[in-house]
């Protein structure tokens, strides 16, 4: 019957997660929902499946193409979610009167797209989300641009760049040029420049719309003015030549990056990037890309925008809105690559070793304590030699492994072996294991390391 068994196998672009690599992800989530609670976001969730007409066209033509969509046993026509943003404006339209506004929230879920696979980029990917709906106030510009930095350093993350630009300034820089109309392939092509050559990027531009090649060139140079983000903006302004949509966009930046420094924001580590374009279409205002320092070639770890219309489609009612998007799977991969990752397998702390089978209640007793403590703890099934369990506590990643036998019960001590360094050390093991509580809390690893790793 071997011949009738089905090869396990997993779709392309798409993954099983291990422990250790669940773990890792599992963290950074914790870490985003504890960034994103300090300021505010609430946590929301809706469906995977939407009806096709609500997704398409709101993103790009490329994200229709790559979009998962199928006819539903009820004869619906209906799609897989390409990203948790155009959910969010059906999510507000539907449900506003009861949410009110502002409304900020965070969404961390998975979204699908049909695209080809690369480095940290799948067909199923995790985002996490966070916006505020109803404001157009650059206060929630400036307050993206300050999550965005705290939520990296809070992974463990310094060395990073946050890149900041404006539709409007690209819109109005379009518009001198007669080509506003073009402004969707435009961009588009214009948002590859980080990944690709200008050359390329001008060739783009002049195949998908009527730019000719000296009005490519001519963006091109606009784009990439350089200098400080003062000296930046001072020659978009000259630039702008009184354009007012322009002019406004200049103005906004300016608000946004004053605010993001007198947020504590490091000057260095925002830039002004005249050339960030984002790629969907619904973009409207301020837009953000953050790059590792260390591996810029990776791509954006966390992006996002304003998008003051994208509510638009679904009811009359004005609905604002701006956010970012941290993307878990690019930035896990790009962490692996710089070595920030450590390969626990467990999210337990302490192995409690077994020798005595007719100490067994004495061993849950302790495991019992310890939980109660907020200890993670795990208890060794089978009373098996000393060096296979110390080679199971290694090979998941344990920190500690508890030794116990019936001498050390009935001295009321145990040893705790250190399973980086090898070394043990004797703790009292009182009827509440308090003192043993105590001991491990106190040579927990700090905050800081356990975000690294």
């Amino acid at each position: 019957m071997a011949s009738d068994r089905i090869t396990p196998r997993t779709l392309k672009g798409f993954r099983d997660f291990l422990p250790a690599a669940m773990m890792q992800r599992e963290q950074i989530i914790d870490t985003a929902k504890q960034v994103y609670r300090s300021f505010g976001y609430a946590p929301i969730d809706t469906p995977a499946l939407e009806y096709l007409e609500i997704l398409t066209g709101k993103g790009s033509d490329e994200t229709d193409r790559q979009m998962y969509r199928f006819e539903d046993a009820g004869g619906r026509q209906v799609g897989m979610r390409f990203d948790l943003t155009v959910p969010l404006a059906r999510y507000c339209a539907q449900h506003i009167n009861e949410l009110g506004t502002p409304f900020k929230r965070y969404h961390i879920a998975p979204v699908w797209r049909g695209e080809n696979t690369h480095r940290g980029r799948y067909r199923e990917f995790m985002q996490c989300d966070f916006d505020t709906i109803g404001s157009q106030s650059l206060v929630t510009d400036i307050e993206v641009a300050v999550v965005i930095h705290e939520l990296l350093n809070q992974i463990g993350i310094s060395d990073f760049t946050l890149r900041i630009n404006n539709r409007q300034v690209l819109n109005g820089l379009l518009e001198q040029l007669g080509l506003r109309d073009q402004a969707t392939p435009i961009l588009r092509a214009l948002d590859k420049l980080a990944k690709t050559d200008a050359e390329t990027v001008m060739e783009e531009m002049t195949r998908q719309s009527t730019a000719t090649t000296e009005q490519a060139a001519k963006i091109l140079s606009l784009v990439q003015v350089t200098g400080t983000n003062g000296e930046i903006l001072d020659q978009l302004e000259k630039l702008a030549d009184g354009h007012e949509a322009t002019l406004e966009g200049i103005e906004a930046l300016r608000h946004v990056i004053e605010g993001t420094q007198a947020a504590g924001v490091a000057q260095d580590a925002l830039v002004l990037d005249v050339s960030i374009a984002r790629g969907l279409d619904y973009y409207t205002g301020t837009i953000y890309e953050t790059f590792l320092n260390a591996l810029p070639q990776i791509g954006s770890v966390c992006s996002g925008g304003r998008y003051d219309n994208l509510t638009g489609v679904y009811t009359k009612q004005e609905l604002p809105g701006v956010g970012a998007s941290l993307g878990l799977d690019r930035l896990l991969a790009a962490m692996e690559e710089l070595g920030l990752l450590q390969g626990h397998r467990t999210p337990a702390k302490l192995l409690v070793t077994y020798f005595d089978r007719d100490r067994l209640s004495d061993y849950l007793r302790i495991c019992t304590a310890l939980r109660r403590r907020g200890l993670a703890v795990e208890l060794f099934p089978e009373p098996k030699k000393l060096g296979q369990q110390l080679k199971y506590a290694n090979r998941q990643g344990f920190e500690y492994a508890l030794i116990a036998g019936t001498q050390e019960f009935e001295g009321q001590r145990c040893q705790i072996k250190d399973l980086s360094t090898g070394d043990s050390h004797d703790v009292d093991l009182d009827e509440q294991c308090e003192q043993l509580a105590n001991w491990l809390q106190s040579h927990s690893p700090t905050p800081a390391s356990e975000h690294a790793g």
